[in-house]
């Protein structure tokens, strides 16, 4: 049985991960982190009380972590000190933070991915081998769209197209196009366009549950690894 702090726990992410661990045999909610004077301090949640104590880490064998970039780092020293392994699955990291990250993982093991979906991921490498073979000749364009509350734009997982895509192919992604409206959950769509015919990539998640469960998947691969800095594909490849 593998003991999951969840940090962000009152947040929509939070929630959806404890429902989904609260339906896994192999997984049990020991504590439910929220931010100080966040209203929900003390309510109950899958029968753990939401505590704003980030000291409890301690108690968990992986720290889950949806919240702000601040409070990733925060968390992630408090499981670094208790050895704690750790998911990471907050967006708007900055460069700094990202560095930090990397360097913690040198002492504990770390699966970091702005999007935990498995179709996502898959969609990561769709996109890489597209551009791999159509650039130079092609143009690429990224379109994401999210809810309104989303902070960040372009997405972390739009970034992480660009990222791929300029890796590939050498080429920079000139366009990222973010829609915030309504309560979408999260579509990304990639653009490849030449000449003679488009090739169009797209991804749509239809509720939070995919980002939920990937990230309750990469919680059960992440305990028992060797220190490092891990991402989904490493995830999906241990499924294999």
């Amino acid at each position: 049985m593998i003991r999951v702090a969840v940090s962000g726990a009152a947040g929509r992410m939070g929630g959806r991960i404890i429902s989904l661990i609260g339906q896994d045999k192999d997984l049990r909610l020991v504590v439910a982190l929220e931010r100080k004077g966040h209203k929900g301090i003390g309510d109950l949640i899958d029968d753990e009380k939401i505590t704003d104590d980030p000291e409890l880490i301690k108690d968990a064998d992986c720290l889950v972590e949806f919240t702000t970039p601040e409070a990733t780092i925060e968390h992630l020293d408090i499981a670094h000190r208790f050895k704690k392994p750790t998911v990471i699955g907050t967006t708007g990291l900055s460069d700094e933070q990202k560095r930090r990250i990397k360097d913690i993982s040198k002492e504990i093991p770390i699966v970091l991915a702005p999007n935990m979906s498995i179709g996502v991921n898959l969609l990561f490498g769709l996109v890489k081998d597209a551009a791999g073979k159509l650039a130079p000749d092609y143009t690429v364009n990224i379109t994401e769209a999210h809810h309104i509350h989303k902070k960040d734009a372009p997405s972390g997982t739009a970034k992480r197209l660009a990222e791929i895509i300029k890796e590939a192919s050498g080429k920079d992604v000139l366009d990222i196009k973010s829609i915030r409206e309504n309560e979408i959950v999260g579509d990304h769509k990639v653009i490849f366009e030449g000449s003679f015919d488009k090739l169009e990539l797209f991804h749509s998640a239809k509720t939070r549950d995919v980002f939920a469960k990937g990230a309750i998947e990469a919680a059960k691969f992440v305990v028992g690894k060797n220190p490092g800095l891990y991402d989904m594909q490493d995830v999906i490849e241990s499924r294999e």
